[in-house]
């Protein structure tokens, strides 16, 4: 009789900030800047022998009806920084970061990440994103620049431009005890690019890293992300959480791979997750129904709405019905947040619908449309669900998004981790000393030729 083989689990941490996670009112939460959290959280992901840690990334402060959007951190540090940082307080824990490809070049980025890469003993990832606005352009002095259909060409070609950077020297091309003087190869970092977006050529003075090329992270929900994702990424995050929308996504990612000559193995499948654990499932359900109306709270449900409706509606009660009047197509209140900026009169009907159906009021419809939490119960029923929802191909792990910052993580790591472990799902140890070796992916070796994009 052949035995069953059961799914790893992928872990990985967030540290949270640039949406409104943060329940900012707890007297545990403490500051999302300072450099004592930063280590503190991925300490307790690598105590968790967690696959990475992750910061995403916001480029402008995010404005609501002209004023700073209070409802997310106000100002970040800059995250290759932070990353370099923490690879000398962390030993296996791989280092993802959010860097995007509208307003940055490919040999600054190369550079940086192949640098991170050596520091860490081969430990970076790339979460490769886009920009879509002239609102964030104007910090770059290039608002509207660029359309919005090319910053895929632009994203693929970036990514292109980069992996010739990293090839330009062979694999072997260092070796630790190289002496100057010694190193002989003359052609150790030419490299040449040709292309719509980018027309460079030069000498790249960064050594490939330890894993060849970072892990590349893409976090596109539009075709054309997927499809980028499908021929490029290592890994893919998700929105999807719920099991039945996650299934979905991840046959349809999964099946774009073979065009791209990829087996599915060569692409993991990562939706974003919260997890509440307490020593009942009835105690982990109310603490959840705390948490969630902290991070919903009226005027985050007044300011979601507004988005949408594209009016200011500070006037409606939150606890109130919907408003009467339809939404302005073209206002935009929120500026900087991609997710409200199409669709909106198709969401409006939608969300009216929801609401004449259910009987939910303005902040309960955002609850139910925003909120709410992943996964929730004593540490039995939190593993049992993680390790069902991976082995029903809804996921192949989770990126968990703590609500504290932060000790958010703590008790999941200390009570739901073993359990998983207990499964046989998940790690007892690390056993390799690089992220592709943590994620089963092969070392990225060195191409003796590609095509310009």
């Amino acid at each position: 009789m052949t035995a069953v083989v059961r799914k790893q689990v992928h872990l990985a941490a967030q540290l949270p900030g640039v949406h409104n996670v943060t329940v900012w009112s707890d007297p545990r939460s403490r500051s999302q800047i300072a450099i004592d959290s930063f280590v503190r959280l991925a300490r307790t992901a690598e105590r968790g022998k967690f696959d990475f840690f992750f910061l995403a990334e916001g480029l402008r402060l995010r404005e609501h009806k002209g004023e700073f959007y209070d409802l997310d951190v106000v100002g970040r540090p800059e995250n290759l920084t932070m990353l370099a940082a923490l690879s000398a307080v962390t030993h296996r824990l791989g280092l993802a970061a959010t860097v995007n490809a509208t307003f940055n070049e490919p040999y600054e980025v190369a550079r940086r990440l192949a640098t991170l890469d050596h520091l860490s003993g081969g430990r970076a990832a790339w979460n490769v994103v886009t920009s879509f606005d002239a609102f964030t352009g104007e910090n770059f002095r290039r608002g509207g620049f660029l359309a919005e259909a090319d910053r895929y060409t632009r994203a693929a070609e970036f990514l292109c431009t980069a992996r010739k950077l990293w090839d330009s020297w062979a694999d072997d091309a260092v070796r630790a005890n190289v002496r100057a003087g010694e190193f002989t190869d003359s052609s150790a970092g030419v490299f040449a690019h040709r292309g719509p977006h980018f027309d460079i050529a030069g000498r790249f003075n960064t050594p490939r890293g330890p894993q060849g090329h970072p892990v590349i992270i893409q976090a596109g929900e539009s075709e054309a992300g997927r499809e980028f994702a499908a021929a490029d990424a290592d890994v893919i995050f998700s929105k999807y959480n719920r099991l039945d929308e996650a299934r979905a996504f991840y046959r349809d990612v999964k099946g774009r791979l073979a065009r791209h000559s990829r087996s599915p193995d060569d692409l993991l499948v990562i939706p974003t997750a919260t997890a509440v654990v307490a020593e009942t499932d009835e105690e982990a359900a109310a603490y959840a129904d705390e948490i969630t109306r902290a991070q919903v709270s009226p005027q985050t449900a007044i300011a979601h709405l507004e988005a949408v409706w594209g009016r200011d509606l500070s006037a409606y009660d939150p606890d109130g019905p919907l408003p009467d009047v339809d939404p302005e197509p073209d206002s935009q209140l929120l500026k900087g947040h991609s997710v409200f900026r199409k669709g909106r009169e198709e969401t409006a009907r939608r969300w009216r619908k929801l609401a004449e159906e259910r009987g939910l009021s303005i902040r309960e419809l955002v609850i139910e449309v925003h909120g709410g939490q992943t996964f929730v119960g004593s540490p039995r029923t939190v593993a049992d669900a993680i390790d069902h929802f991976v082995q029903t191909d809804g996921a192949d792990g989770f990126v968990l998004v703590p609500h504290l910052t932060p000790d958010g993580l703590d008790d999941l790591v200390d009570r739901v981790v073993p359990l998983l472990q207990e499964k046989g799902v998940f790690r007892e140890d690390y056993t390799g000393t690089t992220l592709r070796d943590h994620l089963g992916l092969r070392p990225r070796t060195r191409t003796s030729t590609e095509e310009d994009a």
